[in-house]
């Protein structure tokens, strides 16, 4: 007897409530076809002109501002996230599938090499052409925090359709009436272009995630979300017999650090600043503060005390996360070191799965002492004050600071903390390094990175936001005494494709 077919239920964050119909997961058997689809489609779409993939990603972002009061609407019962800021993301998810499109015409990212002959050379020296193809078919989990700039058609998701990679994403269980539609939309458009169903596909379920990851037609693979997560998945594709890469964007504790000069000319500034970051689409940005490094004798607890203390109270994305933030913060109050500064005593409805911001306070030889315990990610409206003494405090409890994605300073002009010293160490922490602003916030641009040491990232030598995220799809390929028209058309000798080269050394521009 067969089974029942499992469903995915959206529940409103506010209100507790159902949302729509439940989604059913995807079975065995629709996994295996949508597998098959995608590997069929790898050759055709790893070789298309670049036109082809530029229309797509321009058509895919137009239908997403097309249908944006509609899913930004759905987004919002799923999410629990304000109608304004999802409003905003979409037109942030239909601008990283154009930036990409960029990159597509641009050609750089292709990083095309091409040297000539040389029998003289020792050893001799054939002709020799390199430059990066698609790997084939990626899994992209999508995240729960944004709905849409991190899921369906997220940074991921266009960055690997812009390399000429078949697409099969597995749908977050917090928002899949939002994903069955955007994945929908996203078909009709590949059916308007005339571009194999392979092209993209959306898989719902768990047990259908791993088991894809698994299959020997994946070839790499994208998500984020939470480090146990993360890891687990990390291993399972190292796990394989032909192992693949995972690029997971997992925890982050973010390190801001204020010198003594930046606290006593601007304090309430820079409390202002934190709290609103901190708080930020409640706490559930990977970019949030964890940890905020202050001077002895800063007189800035009260700023902050009343900053924090006057954000009220917002729904989490889901019960879950909800649980281990409560159970999280919960945890650190008990800890002998900490004590808290914020009551976080909003209201918080009885209802849905909501939470009131939370700061505590400890001491720099405190982390340093049990790091384990203080400086761990609390995915939600909770952040640390670490006081230190003096530049070896800080510096002390910052080597025991894992890797983030961002490490942020405040300081004065003419400051005379060794700012040196301490850049030196925070871009070893983290991949962006902030000076008087806040981390929440990544723009889409070419000079982005949004990556970082374990266990912000699983690869530190990536980005999953900005141009330079498409790299993470394509390997090198050279190619050698091949002649000139059994070779890709975009290594040709007449540069159909006009892309910018590097003959013997020299960069050429594109023609």
């Amino acid at each position: 007897m067969t089974a029942p077919q499992t469903a995915v239920q959206a529940v409103n964050p506010r209100s507790g409530e159902s949302v729509g119909r439940p989604v059913p997961e995807t079975t065995a058997a629709q996994l295996a076809g949508l597998l098959a689809a995608a590997a069929d489609a790898a050759a055709a779409f790893g070789t298309s002109e670049p036109g082809t993939r530029t229309a797509l990603l321009h058509a895919l972002a137009a239908r997403l501002d097309e249908r944006t009061d509609e899913l930004a609407a759905l987004a919002e019962q799923e999410s629990g996230l304000p109608l304004t800021r999802l409003t905003g993301e979409v037109a942030r998810t239909s601008g990283q599938l154009r930036l990409f499109a960029e990159v597509i015409e641009d050609g750089g990212y292709l990083e095309v090499h091409a040297d000539s002959a040389d029998p003289g050379a020792v050893p001799p020296q054939p002709e020799l052409r390199r430059w990066l193809e698609p790997a084939g078919p990626v899994l992209i989990f999508a995240a729960s925090n944004f709905p849409f700039a991190f899921s369906i058609l997220g940074g991921d998701t266009a960055s690997a359709l812009a390399s000429g990679c078949p697409v099969i994403v597995k749908a977050h269980p917090a928002h899949p009436g939002l994903s069955k539609l955007v994945g929908e939309l996203a078909s009709a458009v590949l059916a308007e272009l005339d571009l194999p169903a392979g092209v993209f596909s959306v898989i719902f379920g768990d047990e259908r995630g791993v088991e894809a990851l698994r299959d020997p037609r994946i070839q790499a693979a994208g998500f984020t979300g939470s480090t146990a997560g993360g890891r687990f998945l990390f291993d399972v594709a190292a796990g394989r017999p032909a192992p693949i890469p995972f690029y997971g964007e997992l925890g982050s504790i973010n390190p801001a650090v204020v010198t003594p000069a930046a606290a006593a000319a601007r304090g309430e500034q820079i409390a202002a600043g934190f709290a609103a970051s901190m708080t930020l689409g409640t706490g559930q940005f990977c970019t949030k503060p964890g940890l905020l490094f202050l001077p002895a004798g800063h007189g800035m607890e009260q700023a902050l005390a009343a900053a924090v203390g006057a954000v009220a109270a917002a729904p989490m994305l889901n019960a879950r996360i909800r649980g281990q933030f409560d159970g999280g913060i919960a945890s650190l109050a008990r800890h002998d070191g900490v004590r808290r500064v914020s009551n976080g005593d909003a209201a918080v409805p009885a209802n849905g799965s909501w939470a009131a911001p939370a700061l505590f306070a400890t001491t720099a030889q405190a982390v340093a002492a049990d790091p384990a315990s203080l400086t761990r990610e609390y995915f939600g409206p909770a952040s640390l004050m670490v006081e230190y003494r003096d530049a070896a405090d800080l510096h002390a409890a910052l080597a025991a600071v894992e890797g983030s994605l961002t490490a942020t300073v405040h300081a004065e002009p003419g400051d005379d903390f060794d700012l040196a010293g301490l850049l030196g160490r925070l871009r070893v922490l983290a991949g962006r390094v902030i000076y008087n602003g806040w981390p929440t916030g990544v723009a889409v641009a070419w000079a982005m990175n949004h990556g970082g040491p374990w266990p912000a990232t699983t690869s530190a030598a990536h980005t999953s936001v900005g141009a330079t995220a498409i790299r993470r799809w394509l390997r090198p390929v050279c190619y050698q005494s091949l002649p000139d028209e059994l070779l890709p058309a975009g290594l040709r000798a007449a540069n159909p494709w006009h892309l910018p080269r590097r003959v013997n050394g020299v960069l050429t521009e594109a023609e």
